[in-house]
């Protein structure tokens, strides 16, 4: 599979309009663009000064020679390429696909959303590194840039399988500790792991600027079962049967609830935050988060219609509010 296997046509001529650009609070000039305050050969002019050996003579303003017969240099404020970090969920419950189309995951769409954001920060003259966390051990392509690059990232996520649970502590610690302060770090996950919710405000609080995308299936959020079912956490031993039409309202007034109270957690770190759905075009939260319009810069799409399920219908779930999915009969 190629890197134009994992974003579709149609979804990457949307991506062209598409900016990754941090928040103000961690680092950047606010959304849209990312300058520093470094001088040189930019686009947004910034000042003159003398010319002095070396410079290149492109770069000397001909016409101010004219009036005042000395030489003089445009500056401008050069874009400072961002780091943007990838960091993927690829626990176990990241295997759900819809009973509609079992061929896509949650991984699956995990996949091509970190390869979109990869092609945004190549566009861009970005670096970008990726950690994927879950599976036998976590894994990281360590910050880099350049198209060699890309292929690399791109590599891991192909080689990404959907296993076992959140990796404790002392696995995590060493790979979110090399993302430096001011860092991007765009984190795609279903969120049913209080772990995975602790890294991302753990990052914000540590002063990384942090996106994050919830995906969930259809089956979660229409919860279309009927008659018995057994409800399986793929992350633990705990399954329950239960009678599905009885149990749907309760469950998907807890789990709405529980997506909304997400949102508040992470609205209230400046953690930008956009749901996802199996069954909408998988560009749709990045525009959320990164696109021109208003709702790219805040809170977006967090609680999805008011019934948004995990297949897990078990209201005491010791894993509550984050519910696991993986309804079997």
């Amino acid at each position: 599979m190629s890197v134009p296997a994992l974003i579709p046509a149609d979804v990457r001529a949307r991506l062209r309009d598409l900016r990754l650009a941090q928040r103000s609070h961690a680092g950047g000039d606010g959304l849209g663009q990312h300058s520093s305050r470094s001088r040189g050969a930019g686009l947004e002019f910034a000042q003159y000064r003398a010319y002095e050996p070396g410079d290149e003579p492109r770069r000397i303003d001909w016409k101010l020679y004219g009036r005042s017969d000395r030489y003089f240099v445009r500056e401008a404020e050069r874009d400072s390429p961002l780091t943007a970090w990838i960091v993927v969920d690829a626990t176990a419950s990241m295997r759900h696909a819809d009973a509609a189309d079992r061929a896509r995951s949650k991984l699956d769409a995990a996949k091509t959303l970190a390869a979109c954001v990869i092609e945004l920060a190549l566009r861009q003259g970005d670096r970008f590194g990726l950690v994927v966390l879950g599976g036998d051990a976590p894994r990281a392509v360590p910050a880099g840039a350049g198209a060699r690059h890309r292929d690399r990232c791109v590599l891991e996520l192909l080689q990404c399988r959907p296993g076992g649970p959140w990796p404790g502590e002392s696995a995590v610690r060493p790979l979110w500790e090399r993302i430096a302060p001011a860092s991007l770090v765009v984190l795609l996950s279903d969120f049913f792991d209080d772990a995975t919710v602790a890294l991302a405000e753990r990052l914000a609080s540590a002063r990384r600027d942090v996106a994050s995308v919830q995906i969930v299936g259809a089956d979660e959020r229409d919860f279309p079962f009927r008659g018995s079912h057994r409800f399986v956490d793929p992350e633990s031993p705990a399954e329950r049967r239960v009678d599905a039409a009885r149990a749907r309202d309760d469950f998907l007034r807890r789990f709405a609830a529980a997506r909304a109270q997400l949102a508040r957690r992470f609205a209230a770190l400046g953690i930008r935050h956009a749901g996802y759905v199996l069954d909408q075009p998988v560009d749709r939260p990045l525009r959320a988060l990164f696109g021109a319009s208003p709702v790219g810069r805040g809170a977006a799409d967090t609680a999805g219609p008011p019934s948004d399920p995990s297949a897990s219908a078990d209201p005491s779930s010791p894993r509550a509010p984050h519910p696991s999915p993986g309804a079997q009969r």
